[in-house]
């Protein structure tokens, strides 16, 4: 079987897509920074690597482990990212840069160092890991959002640029999963006290509304992953594939409400004040 190639598996949808596919009978080359993360992985038949998306030897060295034992990849899954959040007065750029190495140059390089040995064996695929915050802007989350919009774009321009190669490029549309994201995501807040300091509140608490256990808007890992396989094993696969309510019902509310209405939607998610009752609006 041809192999794949994923990154950022030491949790989340990455361990769960790297399990999945294990068991499907496909080499799978788990990758993350921390190795030991990722023991139960190789018990389960997975080979592992360490992979650091931003650290160009790491990247460099994980495509010609693979490509040394296969020829080439065949299917390359970038996977990692984390969400940094905060009002973007107060996000500090070198932060933003930060999110942009992981989430945008990191998949993008990594496709550039796959492609090369794909091209010669006229047959390949890169799967990429989007979000429904690459469709929509969400107040508190643009760093982040911009990161997702940006392989959106990706996506759709290298897939007409590498088709005639035999290269297949899809896009994954999760909305929320139930991993450690939001944690992640709240705790990349700047903390100090300020004009944001009740929607930094707001904000948190609605997003453990939204991402605790048995919530309906929330996907977990696993449903990911099976559409993950999906998209690895199918003949013809589809250019996106979205998971969960957010991909499908947001961007149509978008596109329907006038952009005061839709502004006022998302106050009521995520306030700029504190509501009177201290409860947040559910609107």
């Amino acid at each position: 079987m041809e192999p794949v190639l994923i990154t950022g598996c030491s949790s989340g949808i990455g361990r769960a897509t790297a399990l999945a596919l294990a068991q499907r009978g496909l080499t799978v080359w788990a990758t993350a920074r921390r190795p030991e993360s990722l023991d139960a992985l190789a018990d389960a038949g997975c080979r592992v690597l360490p992979l650091d998306v931003t650290d160009e030897q790491s990247r460099i060295a994980a495509v010609e482990a693979v490509e040394a034992e296969h020829g080439s990849v065949g299917t390359l899954v970038n996977n990692a990212g984390y969400a940094q959040g905060g009002p973007l007065e107060e996000v500090r750029l070198d932060d933003v840069r930060r999110q942009f190495e992981t989430n945008v140059f990191g998949p993008l390089r990594m496709c550039q160092l796959v492609l090369p040995a794909m091209r010669a064996a006229g047959r390949g695929r890169i799967v990429t890991m989007g979000s429904a915050a690459g469709l929509i802007g969400t107040p508190g989350a643009s760093a982040y959002g911009m990161t997702k919009w940006a392989l959106e774009n990706m996506a759709d321009s290298l897939r007409y640029e590498v088709r005639r190669f035999g290269v297949d490029v899809v896009l994954m549309e999760p909305g929320g999963v139930l991993t450690n994201f939001a944690g992640t995501e709240t705790s990349t807040w700047p903390a100090t006290d300020g004009p944001y300091t009740a929607f930094r509140h707001n904000t948190h608490k609605q997003m453990e509304r939204f991402f605790r256990e048995g919530s309906r808007v929330v996907s977990k890992p696993e449903d990911v992953a099976a559409l993950v396989v999906r998209a690895v094993t199918a003949r013809r696969p589809r250019t996106r594939y979205k998971i969960g309510v957010a991909p499908r019902l947001m961007p149509l509310l978008y596109r329907l409400l006038p952009n005061r209405w839709w502004d006022r939607f998302m106050a009521g998610q995520f306030p700029m004040d504190q509501p009177p009752s201290g409860r947040l609006s559910t609107a």
